[in-house]
């Protein structure tokens, strides 16, 4: 289906002068980089030095991430280590396991000692967003479209190489991609990864076999940790974005279902400030309005009609969120909008999570009408779907997660049953192994995207894993909160700036330390030191949320 494929296992030879990267089944084609000057040159055969290369280091990688350029000069990031994940229409499929951030310049003597400091503090954060779990790619896959988006195309388009093609929202390294992929020569060498969760899982049911996909893929467009990076920003981004599709591959034909999470998208902040539960405020001096429209505009523009579920409490401080939301909603007049707001708390009190039935049952009509996205062998669309749901509570996270695999479970009932796996009147809960292999894949997807915004596994998993709320699901789900509370208070702000850092959105200036005073020198009082523990990091004070305006 895909030209253009990427080079999955390439040599990398380091030697006193340059690097040289070699696709292990190309041989006839290879990128050289300049450590001096920074130039790339593609190379067929012409250059290489080959006396040179024979006494050079020389490492096995599975991708190049990009080129990223701290005090030092200008950094090599790869990919060093790989898990297989599975097949997508015997297109392989991987998790990155490890990645490794080679400089450019032989020696970092040219810094001085305060620079050779914030210059570890830079590579710190950067090989924390390494080790962040979990960065999945493919060298012929496009994992940044859906199934939909992707048939949409011309064949034109699939001509195009993928880092190019691909969804830039969802393509975590196209700020140190950039750089490289100027080159154009150079496009098979250029990995785009994504950052969420991907599971594969083979099933037989009723003699028939199918994969159960599912992926769910984080926008980066405002990206950034729990109680730091809430709600919407100018351009209509909101934070914590997730695009979800659940994939049904059989041998003659593909079914995919999206829905969406993302915060609520109008100008709040909830900063942390020691209090186990900071109040969320409104920040009414914003343009909520224009904002708001700016990212239905893209939803609808992307998705189709939006069935917003907002899952949060109707009193208290979340209250006056859901007011503010629904009264956006109403002014907005937008038939494409439709508003279903649940108190998921007050609804399911006392363990009562058999009531989330009413919820379900509310969005039938709407589940049918969607209807699903259905691809036959031949590549000839069957159906589309028509819109998403648009999911979220305060965190979008742990209600969200749980409200969602419902909608998931009743959609796959359908396309089995419309792919003949089901019989009509038979449903995935009522095939033990299947079931299972749905509620493992949800669950263990709640937690690493929770893991991936909030620190910590997703809260009312014992429900989504077991299909009951348990008392030991709330002692789990109270040691979470209070790791989320000491992760919030004393760790966020440095994933905060390693964010910034990897994403482009703060950029190292060649004479910090010297000439310029770099933000990693920035004293603090003992209050935002201890507290906030935002001390060391380049948030502050040019990037920090509590100082710079809520729309950057």
């Amino acid at each position: 289906m895909f030209e253009n494929n990427i080079y999955d296992e390439m040599l990398l030879t380091i030697t006193s002068d340059k690097f040289y990267i070699e696709p292990v089944q190309d041989s006839s084609i290879s990128v050289i980089i300049d450590r001096a000057t920074g130039n790339i040159i593609m190379s067929n055969g012409q250059g290489s030095n080959e006396d040179e290369k024979i006494i050079g280091d020389k490492k096995t990688i599975y991708g190049i991430l990009g080129i990223i350029r701290l005090l030092a000069g200008q950094y090599l990031v790869v990919v060093t280590g790989r898990t297989k994940v599975g097949d997508i229409r015997k297109m392989e499929v991987f998790q990155m396991d490890s990645g490794e951030i080679i400089r450019f310049p032989r020696s970092a003597s040219h810094l001085n000692d305060k620079q050779i400091r914030i210059e570890k503090e830079y590579i710190s954060m950067l090989e924390s967003i390494l080790a962040t779990p979990h960065f999945y790619f493919s060298y012929s896959y496009d994992l940044s479209h859906t199934l939909q988006r992707l048939y949409n195309t011309s064949h034109d388009f699939l001509k195009v190489p993928i880092y190019q093609r691909a969804k830039q929202e969802f393509v975590w390294n196209e700020y140190i991609l950039s750089e490289f992929s100027k080159n154009s020569g150079a496009s098979r060498f250029c990995l785009p990864i994504i950052h969420g969760y991907l599971s594969i899982s083979s099933c037989i049911l009723n003699g028939k076999s199918f994969s159960l996909i599912l992926i769910s893929r984080r926008s980066k467009e405002r990206a950034g940790t729990r109680l730091f990076t809430r709600g919407i920003d100018s351009n209509g981004n909101v934070a914590n974005f997730v695009e979800t599709e659940q994939i049904v591959d059989t041998t003659f034909e593909r079914a995919s279902f999206v829905q969406t999470r993302g915060s609520m998208p109008f100008f709040w902040k909830q900063y942390p400030n020691l209090k186990l539960k900071p109040l969320p405020t409104i920040i009414r001096e914003e343009n909520n309005n224009a904002a708001f429209i700016k990212h239905f505009e893209k939803q609808l523009m992307d998705y189709g009609r939006q069935v917003i579920v907002n899952l949060v409490n109707h009193s208290g401080a979340q209250g006056k969120l859901e007011d503010f939301y629904r009264k956006l909603v109403n002014e907005a007049n937008n038939p494409d909008l439709k508003y279903e707001a649940f108190d998921f708390h007050k609804e399911c009190s006392k363990l009562r999570y058999d009531r989330l039935k009413i919820l379900i049952d509310r969005l039938a009509d709407d589940l049918e009408e969607m209807s699903v996205t259905m691809i036959s062998t031949n590549g000839t669309v069957l159906s589309r779907q028509q819109g998403v749901f648009r999911t979220n509570c305060s965190n979008s996270l742990d209600r969200t997660n749980v409200v969602q695999s419902l909608l998931a479970r009743v959609n796959l009932t359908y396309i089995l049953q419309r792919l003949g796996v089901l019989k009509q009147g038979q449903r995935v809960e009522d095939h033990v192994g299947l079931e299972n292999t749905f509620k493992t894949v949800w669950s263990d997807h709640a937690d690493l995207i929770s893991i991936q915004y909030a620190g910590t596994g997703a809260l009312k998993t014992d429900f989504t894993r077991t299909g009951k709320r348990t008392r030991v699901g709330i002692i789990r789900d109270n040691i979470n909160v209070l790791l989320r509370y000491y992760n919030n208070n004393f760790k966020d702000g440095f994933r905060m700036d390693a964010l910034d850092l990897w994403l482009g959105h703060y950029r190292v200036s060649a004479g910090e330390g010297r000439a310029i005073k770099s933000p990693l020198e920035v004293k603090r009082n003992l209050k935002y030191s201890s507290f906030l523990n935002r001390s060391n990091y380049i948030n502050w004070p040019r990037l920090c949320p509590l100082l710079r305006p809520p729309s950057v």
